[in-house]
């Protein structure tokens, strides 16, 4: 079996998220924290310690947004499935974190573009598969490539509302996108709502939630080494209490 990461790093970089919102993770090496373990050992000095070190450890302010991650349905809104109370990232069920993958392939999409139910739906006739509850939808953009670099928030299509609803109405229960978000870029909204005054263009594919429960990943890596069918994929989130979101280290395992 062949295992491919499908995760970004969790790293401070200003890139990975719009300004503002991005981690801050404080390295204390092994030379910087002897002080930590010797106060819970009086009478100990630093040279009982192998080469007189501590502990590496790292410090985190971060977002549960940060890194590549799981949204659960109450991060889209209050309420899903048509007004029932939206579950949160530690009541999503297991199952719904592991099957078989199906990648689209939207690299070709211009930055900002919303893909449309019948984009989805000739591009599953393309790659000759029919959504099954339960398959694992990954969504392969122009975004991929740009990560790691200051265009990266505003590059790649997103998906829209009835894009999504098209795959949940099949089953279809957890998706990902290695953009960093499942909508497109908000510059590029930004502008068609100054131009139309239509605020539901706003998160379009965030809000299919409240019309069927989903969840969806962001920042996923390595989306361009896979086939568009023929694999699982396992993506369980970290076990956060109420939360919107958990972080998630994907793999997908090909044959």
């Amino acid at each position: 079996m062949k295992l491919i990461d499908l995760a970004r790093p969790l790293e401070n970089t200003p890139h990975a998220d719009p300004p503002g919102l991005a981690p801050a993770i404080t390295y204390l090496s092994h030379d910087q924290t002897a002080d930590m373990i010797l106060k819970y050992f009086p009478g100990v000095t630093r040279d009982g310690l192998p080469g007189g070190e501590g502990w590496a450890v790292e410090r985190i302010q971060v977002s549960t947004h940060n890194g590549t991650h799981l949204d659960a349905p109450y991060h889209y809104h209050s309420t899903m499935d048509g007004g029932a109370r939206a579950i949160t990232i530690d009541e999503v069920p297991l199952e719904w974190c592991i099957g078989p993958g199906v990648k689209l392939d939207f690299r070709h999409l211009p930055d900002g573009h919303v893909v449309t139910e019948d984009e989805v739906a000739e591009e599953f006739d393309r790659i000759g598969h029919d959504l099954q509850p339960g398959d694992i939808v990954l969504v392969n953009t122009a975004a991929g490539a740009a990560y790691g670099t200051a265009e990266y928030v505003a590059t790649g299509c997103g998906m829209g509302h009835a894009a999504t609803c098209w795959m949940t109405e099949r089953g279809m229960r957890v998706c990902g996108t290695d953009a960093w978000s499942w909508d497109a870029p908000f510059v590029h909204t930004a502008r068609k709502v100054a131009e139309t005054g239509d605020a539901s263009l706003i998160w379009e594919g965030h809000r299919a939630g409240m019309v069927r429960g989903y969840c969806h990943m962001e920042k996923l890596a390595n989306l361009d080494q896979l086939p568009a069918t023929g694999f699982q994929v396992q993506c369980f989130p970290v076990k956060i209490r109420a939360a919107s979101a958990g972080w998630c280290r994907p793999v997908a395992m090909l044959p």
